[in-house]
């Protein structure tokens, strides 16, 4: 069984110390400018507050990055790196196998056991080496967004126990059954009926909203009505919709609800009643069987997965070819036996087989793309001309 605790650092952005962050950078053998610059750029900060016609004095501020600033990402990326390479240094010299996920401050541990009380003491040991290294860099774990889960293959899992955290000043966590996060809701046996089930749900409270609009003479068209569906309202219903479709995965019951939506809203978009025939009527208002949908939509998105640079994670997970240069990753497709690999099913099996269609002279990183370099940057007057001759 897999195991998983997701914990959140308390007030991340504004809790980086601006001391520490030109020694991180340093550390990092960055260029002396560079060091110059964020060091000049963290001092004397001052900040404002305004409430209709009243303004507060300036307060110093000496901790912390604004998150609509451009260069937070890279001051809390830098900031982040250092902490969990000492965690990882830290596990693996205590010899505890978890494995670390981390999205900026949002991060998750992964511990893989057969028994969960095992699981669970690796976990309440990440927990508390991570606590007392983020003590160390001036931040805090905040205990009320800490959450477990479990995943299990088994038909019935009975006596989950609760993660006690309370030696570490924690809470007592309790596992449920299902799980969100991120934007994504996972369930036991990541089957994902709760996610397509809430996301379903929420594309048809919207077409019930979308009604609303038009004025006393006359309501939207038919194009716009349609326009509005395939814009607003299905990329709602698809949302990440890689979990759970891909090659060898049962769909029954993820089409059903999906074509009951669509049905939904092509019935919205012609102003037809309830018993006209489903396939005429998504034919007359345009719209192609969901199940083709997905099918045209996941292709693109794997053929543009081969665009990514070859030092992206994705691209370390493939199997390397011998024209690119593949960077070694333990998980890799490279690591598995050809039985190993005819029983995973996954989207990156299928970005992996779909490899041939892409060429292998497409260059992500070449000078074209960058901006000032561009066909129409270099031959503007051409580029004119032929506007000009085609009107």
């Amino acid at each position: 069984m897999t195991s998983t605790l997701a914990f959140d650092i308390t007030q991340f952005f504004p809790s980086l110390n601006h001391q520490l962050l030109p020694l991180i950078i340093r550390k990092a053998r960055c260029y002396s400018r560079v060091i110059q610059f964020f060091s000049n750029y963290l001092v004397s900060r001052n900040t404002q507050y305004y409430w209709n016609d009243f303004s507060s004095l300036l307060f110093n501020v000496d901790i912390g990055v604004e998150q609509g600033s451009a260069l937070f990402p890279i001051l809390s990326a830098l900031y982040i790196s250092p902490i969990f390479h000492i965690l990882e240094k830290c596990l693996k010299n205590l010899k505890i196998p978890v494995s670390i996920l981390s999205f900026v401050n949002n991060s998750l541990f992964i511990a893989q056991s057969k028994s969960l009380t095992v699981s669970n003491s690796l976990l309440f040991c990440s927990y508390n080496v991570t606590s007392s290294i983020l003590n160390k860099f001036g931040l805090v774990l905040e205990h009320g967004k800490i959450e477990v889960f479990y995943f299990s293959r088994a038909q019935r899992v009975f006596n989950l126990p609760p993660l006690d955290l309370l030696a570490v000043g924690g809470p007592v966590l309790k596992p449920k059954d299902t799980w969100r996060y991120l934007g994504f809701i996972f369930d036991r046996k990541l089957l994902f009926y709760y996610h397509i089930d809430f996301y379903t749900n929420k594309t048809i409270s919207t077409v019930k909203c979308i009604k609303v609009l038009g004025n006393s003479t006359h309501s939207l068209i038919l194009q716009q009505k349609r326009l509005l569906y395939r814009s607003c309202i299905l990329p709602i219903a698809l949302y990440r919709y890689q979990l759970w479709f891909y090659n060898r995965v049962p769909l029954s019951y993820p089409l059903r609800i999906l074509n009951h939506m669509q049905q939904r809203a092509a019935i919205w978009i012609l102003g037809t009643f309830q018993t006209s025939p489903l396939f005429g009527v998504k034919a007359i208002a345009g719209l192609i069987p969901i199940n083709l949908h997905l099918r045209k939509i996941s292709g693109r998105a794997l053929l543009r997965a081969h665009t990514l640079s070859h030092n992206y994670i994705l691209c370390s997970l493939l199997e390397s070819r011998p024209s690119n240069d593949h960077t070694y990753h333990p998980l890799s497709l490279d690591s598995l036996t050809r039985c190993q690999r005819e029983n995973i099913k996954g989207t990156i099996i299928n970005m992996d087989n779909q490899y041939n269609e892409v060429f292998s002279s497409f260059d992500p990183l070449n000078t074209e793309f960058y901006p000032g370099f561009h066909i129409i940057d270099v031959f503007p007057s051409c580029f004119f001309l032929s506007f000009f001759y085609q009107k």
